[in-house]
C-alpha cells in the first residue's frame, strides 16, 4: 500500500490522453490551491517528500501531476507547452479551483511562466525552483539550445516510428523520494556532487524511464523560449542554487528581476535544490504562502 499522503486521479482530456495525477484536500476546506510540477524526464514523485513534510497540508489543497508524457500519463503524440498548459488548466476545473499557486522544479519553473502567461486570471503566484532561462542557459543545454532544430527532426522521427508500432511496449518506473534518500546517503559517504551527477544528470538514465519522444521534446521545450517576463503579473518566489550547473546565476537573477513581482532566494546547492537542501525549500516555500494569503 502506498504510503502517499494525496490521493490517485484519472483525468480523461478530449484527444484521449489519460493524465495521472494526485490530489491531497485539506483537513477544512481551502480556497487555496498548489500544484506542483515536475521537472525534466521526472515524474509526480518528486513531490512526495515535500508532501509528507510541509506544513501547508493543514490549509491548502494540492495536486502534483505526472505531465502528459512522463510517467503514468505516458504518450507518444507530441508534448510541449501549450498542451501541458491546457491540461493544468483543466485539472483545475476538474478540482474546482479558479486559481492555483503553481510550484515547478527546472522545466515545471518554466510551464509555471507559461502558464501564467496563458492564464493569467488562473495564477495566484509562482514558486520557481531553478527556472530554465534561455538566455542564462550553461553546459549542455546550452549546447541543446543551439542544436534545437536537430532535436525537434529526431523526435519527429521518433514520433514517425512510434506510428508504426515501433517504440518500447514497457517502462520502469522511478519513485523520486527513494532516490534522493539514496544520493543524499551517497553524497555523505562519497564526500562529493559525483553522485548527483551519475543519478540526475544522464541521458541514458533518463531514456530507461522515459519515451525517447518525451525526453527529447522535453529538453526542447527546457531549452526552448519563454514569454515577456515583463507581462507577467503574478507574484512570484525564485529559489536560485548557488552552484548553477544549468543556468548562469547571474544572468538569471537580472532576467527574473523583470518579473513585477519576484523574490529571489538563494540556496546552497548543485542544481536540484528538492534533494540538496528540501528543508531550506521547504520552508522557504511554507512562508512565502503563508505571506501571499496574509497579503
Amino acid at each position: 500500500m502506498s504510503n502517499d499522503p494525496d490521493e490517485p486521479r484519472i483525468l480523461q482530456r478530449p484527444d484521449g490522453a489519460t493524465i495521472t495525477y494526485r490530489s491531497w484536500h485539506s483537513p477544512a476546506p481551502s480556497p487555496h490551491l498548489i500544484v506542483l510540477l515536475h521537472g525534466m524526464a521526472s515524474n509526480l514523485t518528486r513531490w512526495s517528500e515535500f508532501l509528507r513534510n510541509t506544513s501547508l497540508r493543514n490549509s491548502w489543497d494540492t495536486v502534483r501531476l505526472d505531465l502528459r508524457g512522463h510517467a503514468g500519463s505516458v504518450m507518444r503524440r507530441p508534448i510541449g507547452m501549450d498542451i501541458w498548459c491546457d491540461d493544468i488548466a483543466a485539472i483545475l476545473d476538474a478540482e474546482r479551483h479558479a486559481t492555483a499557486v503553481l510550484i515547478g522544479h527546472c522545466l515545471g519553473a518554466n510551464i509555471a511562466l507559461h502558464f501564467a502567461a496563458h492564464f493569467p486570471q488562473r495564477v495566484q503566484g509562482m514558486v520557481l525552483i531553478e527556472p530554465m532561462l534561455p538566455e542564462a542557459l550553461t553546459g549542455s543545454l546550452k549546447a541543446a539550445r543551439k542544436l534545437r532544430p536537430a532535436i525537434s527532426a529526431l523526435a519527429g522521427t521518433l514520433r514517425a516510428l512510434n506510428r508504426l508500432g515501433i517504440y518500447r511496449r514497457q517502462l520502469p518506473t522511478i519513485d523520486l523520494e527513494e532516490l534522493d534518500r539514496s544520493t543524499r546517503a551517497a553524497m555523505a559517504t562519497e564526500g562529493n556532487s559525483e553522485s548527483l551527477t551519475r543519478r540526475y544528470a544522464s541521458p541514458l538514465e533518463d531514456l530507461r524511464y522515459l519515451p525517447s519522444t518525451s525526453y527529447f521534446s522535453d529538453l526542447l521545450a527546457v531549452t526552448g523560449p519563454l514569454p515577456p517576463l515583463a507581462d507577467i503579473q503574478a507574484p512570484a518566489l525564485a529559489l536560485l542554487s548557488t552552484g548553477a550547473r544549468f543556468g548562469e546565476l547571474g544572468r538569471t537573477r537580472r532576467s527574473l528581476e523583470s518579473l513585477k513581482d519576484c523574490r529571489i532566494v538563494t540556496l546552497d546547492s548543485h542544481h536540484w535544490i528538492p534533494t540538496e537542501a528540501p528543508d531550506a525549500m521547504r520552508r522557504t516555500i511554507e512562508a512565502w504562502c503563508e505571506q501571499l494569503i496574509r497579503d
